[in-house]
């Protein structure tokens, strides 16, 4: 059902050092800050050959992601994205297996202009699983 890793998200308490760390640092291609305010999030990507690195940081005072930076104000690991050719037909197959889809259970437009979902980290190994239609 999964095929490619799409990414890799680390929540970071400052996006532009965080950016700038992935740029300058270690050599990589680095997107420019994208507002997602429907997510409550800003994202950078990290482009990599295999995969990508995304970076988060909260959006607005509602942000999703605001409770984990909390818990860890040196941010880390929040998901990984896997990629799926059809997203209903994971998520119809996947809550037919148990599994618990985030959220209202539809998919939304993510941060690549497609469609996603997220599963319930309870569910699979303590990680938060996000899925992305390719």
């Amino acid at each position: 059902m999964i095929d490619r890793l799409n990414h890799v998200a680390i929540v970071v308490p400052d996006l532009d050092a965080a950016a700038t760390i992935y740029r300058e640092t270690l050599g990589a291609r680095v997107s420019a800050a994208k507002d997602m305010p429907e997510h409550g999030v800003t994202t950078v990507f990290v482009e990599l050959d295999n995969t990508k690195i995304e970076l988060l940081h909260p959006l607005g005072s509602g942000s999703p992601i605001q409770n984990f930076l909390d818990k860890n104000p040196s941010g880390g690991m929040h998901h990984v994205c896997y990629e799926v050719t059809d997203i209903i037909e994971a998520r119809d197959r996947l809550k037919a297996e148990g599994a618990r889809v985030l959220g209202d259970g539809e998919p939304q437009i993510g941060a690549h202009d497609r469609p996603v979902l997220f599963l319930h980290p309870k569910d699979f190994c303590g990680t938060l699983v996000e899925l992305e239609q390719i």
